[in-house]
């Protein structure tokens, strides 16, 4: 069994925008959410990451994302591991780039767009927007307030269908 750290998330929703907003000009970029490649792992540097993103890709059970910008595709904003557990998507990881982190971040929204894709990934299988997930113990009120998730038991969570619906209206309009 993995670590505590490999197996809950600690991502902090810092703002629901309608896509990801420049932290120092308040300009928001449309987004785009598509399949982690084996082609795009020369991107990811394991010292910018806090996870092994290329362990979670050779994962068959897992489906791996990464968030952009629509005008420059090749600068990985984020990335998001989900599972189909047939009735639900299980969210594993979802981490923020390094340059999206902490209080010199370049975008807000990241974590948020993460999730939402998660719940339209749940919408679109016919889950509801079901989505579950772990959490650390200190980021379960965080975001109860948030995500409106639920808190289940123990550490694990759920965002149930109008909560994932308020998500995917925000940064998916079609």
């Amino acid at each position: 069994m993995g670590s505590l750290k490999d197996t809950t998330l600690d991502f902090v929703i810092d703002k629901l925008t309608n896509s990801i907003e420049n932290t120092s000009t308040g300009e928001v970029f449309d987004t785009s959410v598509v399949l982690l490649t084996v082609k795009d792992l020369r991107l990811i540097f394991k010292s910018d990451w806090l996870f092994d993103w290329h362990k979670e890709l050779r994962d068959e059970t897992k489906m791996v994302y990464k968030l952009t910008t629509v005008n420059n595709p090749k600068i990985i904003q984020g990335l998001l591991s989900i599972e189909d557990k047939q009735d639900h998507i299980f969210m594993h990881l979802l981490e923020s780039s390094k340059f999206n982190k902490g209080k010199n971040k370049v975008y807000l929204g990241v974590p948020g767009n993460l999730v939402a894709f998660a719940c339209k990934v749940s919408v679109e299988k016919g889950y509801q927007g079901f989505l579950a997930f772990d959490a650390k113990t200190s980021l379960i009120k965080h975001y109860q307030e948030t995500l409106q998730a639920t808190h289940f038991r123990g550490l694990r969570m759920f965002i149930e269908t109008n909560a994932a619906l308020v998500l995917i209206r925000k940064y998916f309009k079609s």
